[in-house]
């Protein structure tokens, strides 16, 4: 078993409760930044953690933090991104749910690390029964004395509000998110200038993700040096991993990164292998918006060496051969889905959630889920097929957030590995509508 770290007590009877979490240990890390340490003590130790953001982007947090701009009077805040809405990502809501209290812990260490007075955790706005969970347990944290004014008798205050989100995929853009937060249409901003010098109000803000925030208490506990000291090489500490898709143990796991990919679907410690004994066909490593990888490429890589769960080894070799460790939401497809199908269902879900504030990505995911959706029923011609690589190429890279490239990258992953299937879709698309047709009717029944 490996090092767990945010899900070690997950089976606790009451662990969503303040007496049951402190039991655990839960608030020492406040104790200890506020008695022991200084702000930036707090901020160098989880530089020297490695800790890397657990949203996707995989920035190091320690760098993020640094990056705040102390030189203004304004007030600084810290926001959580809880707006998670990634397809096959459902690790933070777990987290939530079940240990609310390790959120609120690591928002007070980080707050006061980062000098805010005033921060939020902003949920995803369908997610009420989460949003009710974490306002308890604030109540519970307030009235225990770990938030509101001069908290455990120190010279620090903070208040700590939970905002439902707007609804919206978009808002989980940190940019998009904030203006959401102010009130405004969930829009991504043009940056610069950054949230670290004008977010949240203008003012200097850090935007970190769940797991990462809840990350904090265990490095200020047991010291930076510890927390590095697990994973391999810049991928340092555990990982949550929502695995879904046919497997037959779907569900969040905790990992130490630097797992092998083929020991994390085939061991029974983790998704017990391919459901009803089935082949391994392709994986989504880190949410749809990272490039799919076939079996071959997924559990080896491009040199013939093992493929790890780490943010290099799922990466190494690009776009060509490589994806990304991302979100953590590990989808695993048997030999019996349709890469074609899945992608179109990926690209109805970019179109519908692009906020159209960019042309490339408001027309072009539009365009790639039409030409998928006669691909997929029958219509679609050859040509089509090099069109949806054109049109991917011209919405990578040219909007003003990263939804343009997340709606990109499975298209042109998808067709670079199994274009022959495709090709497929189109020659016989009597035979390919059939047998998805029979499929839906078997699971119906």
């Amino acid at each position: 078993m490996g090092k767990k770290i945010l899900l070690e007590h997950i089976d606790v009877p009451g662990i969503n409760t303040l007496e049951v979490y402190r039991s655990k240990g839960g608030y020492k890390s406040v104790e200890k930044a506020l008695k022991e340490m200084t702000p930036d003590a707090v901020v160098e130790e989880v530089k020297k953690s490695g800790l890397r953001g657990r949203g996707g982007a995989g920035f190091p947090t320690g760098m993020k933090w640094s990056f705040l701009d102390k030189s203004t009077d304004k007030p600084r805040y810290l926001v959580c991104n809880a707006d998670e809405s990634e397809p096959g990502t459902f690790k933070d809501r777990y987290l939530m749910q079940h240990i609310p209290h390790a959120l609120i812990e690591g928002m007070i260490t980080s707050s006061y690390a980062l000098g805010a007075r005033t921060s939020y955790i902003y949920v995803r706005g369908e997610m009420m029964h989460v949003i009710r969970i974490l306002e308890k347990a604030i109540k519970e944290a307030y009235a225990a004395g770990f938030l509101g004014e001069k908290i455990l008798g120190s010279s620090y205050s903070l208040d700590l509000y939970v905002q439902p989100g707007g609804g919206a995929y978009i808002c989980g853009e940190e940019t998009a998110l904030l203006e959401s937060l102010e009130g405004k249409r969930g829009n991504p901003r043009n940056k610069p200038p950054f949230p670290a010098v004008s977010g949240l109000y203008g003012c200097p803000t850090v935007v970190n993700n769940v797991e990462t925030i809840a990350d904090v208490p265990w490095i200020v506990n047991n010291g930076g040096d510890a927390y590095a000291a697990i994973g391999v090489g810049k991928s340092t500490g555990t990982k949550l991993i929502s695995a879904c898709g046919n497997i037959n143990k779907p569900g969040v796991y905790e990992i130490e990164l630097g797992v092998p990919v083929e020991e994390f679907i085939y061991s029974d410690e983790y998704c017990g292998g391919i459901s009803n004994g089935r082949e391994l066909k392709a994986v989504v490593a880190g949410g749809s918006s990272v490039p799919i990888l076939p079996k071959d490429l997924i559990l080896k890589t491009a040199n013939g060496e093992n493929r790890l769960m780490t943010y290099e080894s799922l990466s190494d070799g690009g776009f060509a051969t490589g994806t990304m460790l991302g979100s953590g939401g590990f989808i695993v497809f048997d030999d019996q889905q349709c890469i074609v199908r899945n992608l179109w269902n990926f690209t109805r879900f970019y179109h519908h959630e692009s906020c159209g504030q960019c042309s490339p990505c408001r027309e072009g995911t539009g365009w790639m889920e039409k030409v998928l959706h006669r691909i997929e029923h029958g219509h679609g011609q050859i040509k089509d097929i090099d069109l949806l690589v054109n049109i991917a190429k011209n919405i990578e890279g040219k909007t003003i957030c990263p939804l343009g490239d997340a709606a990109a990258w499975p298209v042109a992953s998808a067709i670079r590995h199994f274009r022959s299937e495709f090709e497929e879709h189109v020659k016989n698309p009597e035979s390919c509508c059939k047998k998805h047709l029979h499929r839906e009717i078997a699971h119906a029944h």
